[in-house]
């Protein structure tokens, strides 16, 4: 009797701790659009069920959208960093002057419009400047999404004059200094609030991706969408995919080991992947409903080009008035980005 006893309460004891054993951990990420919109589709998800997969079942992510667990957009670094939520998704250009260096990818006409490559420039540019801006969290992915364009009401964009006095939203300082030289009247927001902005005419319309357009309703909100020519983006973001540190430490070895597996240039490459995947749905969305699907000249696009190399100009000026070397951000910026199109052409 006493050995059947035994023996059950071993039993016990080991279903327990396979049980304990199969999730140790749950994590909480939060970000602030729509479950549908392309990141969390093709990214933070597959990302998710991935670190589930390498894990054993012992880490498992749930992802929030819409800041369900609480804070603002702008604020989600501060949220990550203090613990509030385990990891999630930040735009550090919501709080504009903390991360300046991290401007340098946002610059008009820095990257190409291909998320994955400009992600992977994006990563090699952290890695050289911006760690120590984000010492406090656990940095699995730095990323930009693929090519901004103008979303407004009306006909599309034919000229530089078009922009004169239109109302558009911006969702960073480099973007919003573009938008000004072109003669706009640019509007800083987060994403969240963009709709809202156009259905009640707080804007005439705003620089944002392919991807984001049928997630923010902008087939009814907008009547015209606008790229300018060539192979670089119009302006870019800049994203971080970041954990707490704490968390992160708390893990056991393996797990840390699981996380880092899936963080760096692979995750980088793969956050901006997701974009271009969701701005070839995007785009055949808008044109599907009927919107008017435009592209600047080359003649106009080289018009805006000069304005935005000015703006290059003045924010290197800027970078040195607070003691950094504008200079050498700018260039290392291209020369990350050149270095990603020629590995990309070899292979």
């Amino acid at each position: 009797m006493t050995f059947l006893k035994t023996a059950t309460l071993a039993l016990l004891t080991f279903a327990g701790a396979s049980s304990a054993m199969a999730q140790e951990v749950t994590l909480r990420f939060q970000h602030f659009v729509s479950p549908k919109s392309a990141n969390p589709t093709y990214f933070m998800q597959p990302w998710a069920d991935k670190i589930e997969r390498d894990s054993d079942g012992r880490i498992k992510v749930e992802l929030y959208p819409f800041m369900q667990l609480g804070g603002k957009a702008p604020n989600q670094y501060d949220l990550i960093r203090d613990g509030a939520v385990d990891g999630g998704w930040v735009i550090p250009g919501y709080q504009p002057g903390r991360f300046p260096e991290a401007e340098a990818m946002e610059l008009p006409f820095m990257v190409t419009k291909s998320g994955e490559q400009a992600s992977k420039a994006a990563w090699m540019f952290t890695e050289k400047y911006l760690m120590d801006d984000f010492k406090d969290v656990k940095l699995i992915a730095a990323h930009l999404h693929g090519p901004g364009l103008v979303h407004k009401k009306g006909d599309v964009i034919r000229q530089v004059e078009d922009f004169k006095g239109l109302k558009l939203r911006g969702p960073s300082r480099p973007a919003t200094l573009l938008l000004k030289k072109m003669g706009a009247v640019p509007v800083g927001m987060p994403v969240p609030a963009f709709p809202e902005a156009l259905s009640k005419g707080v804007v005439d319309g705003g620089v944002i991706t392919w991807e984001m357009s049928p997630s923010l309703k902008l087939n009814e909100l907008t009547d015209s969408h606008t790229d300018v020519a060539g192979d670089r983006s119009l302006y870019n973001l800049y994203f971080i995919w970041a954990m707490n540190q704490a968390k992160y430490d708390s893990l056991p070895d393996d797990l840390k080991a699981v996380i880092d597996a899936n963080s760096g240039l692979m995750a980088s490459a793969w956050a901006g992947l997701a974009h271009d995947q969701g701005d070839k749905v995007g785009k055949q969305a808008m044109i599907d409903d009927g919107n008017q699907i435009g592209e600047i000249s080359d003649a106009e696009t080289n018009r805006i080009k000069e304005l935005g190399a000015i703006v290059t100009e003045e924010w290197i000026a800027e970078m040195n008035g607070k003691g950094l070397d504008g200079q050498a951000l700018v260039d290392d910026a291209r020369a990350f980005m050149a270095s990603v199109i020629a590995e990309t052409a070899a292979n």
